[in-house]
């Protein structure tokens, strides 16, 4: 899933005040590292994802967590990934992208 630039500047704002919900740890991505993510983007649609970067690829780590996940990467903030993944069912969308 690709997005705009003022999407992606929507959904920055909307994670602003988000706590990271996931954490990977030093084992990396490991398959139930990936299942969390997945849980809570069904869930939430939009989340933080806080990386602890013993070997500096944090930027690697977080487009594969995209990518394994089928999420949109949204933004990386220090050691923060705000990922979205839009809810399949239209009943239950908590966000409603401009554009």
């Amino acid at each position: 899933m690709e997005l705009t630039g003022a999407q992606r500047k929507y959904l920055r704002g909307m994670a602003h005040y988000l706590k990271p919900v996931v954490q990977v740890g030093k084992n990396g991505l490991t398959g139930g590292v990936i299942e969390s993510i997945d849980e809570a983007l069904d869930i939430h649609e939009l989340i933080k994802v806080r990386i602890s970067d013993p070997g500096g690829q944090k930027r690697e780590l977080s487009h594969e967590i995209a990518e394994r996940t089928n999420s949109a990467w949204v933004a990386m903030v220090g050691f923060v990934l705000t990922l979205y993944r839009q809810q399949p069912d239209p009943e239950k969308r908590t966000i409603d992208l401009p554009g």
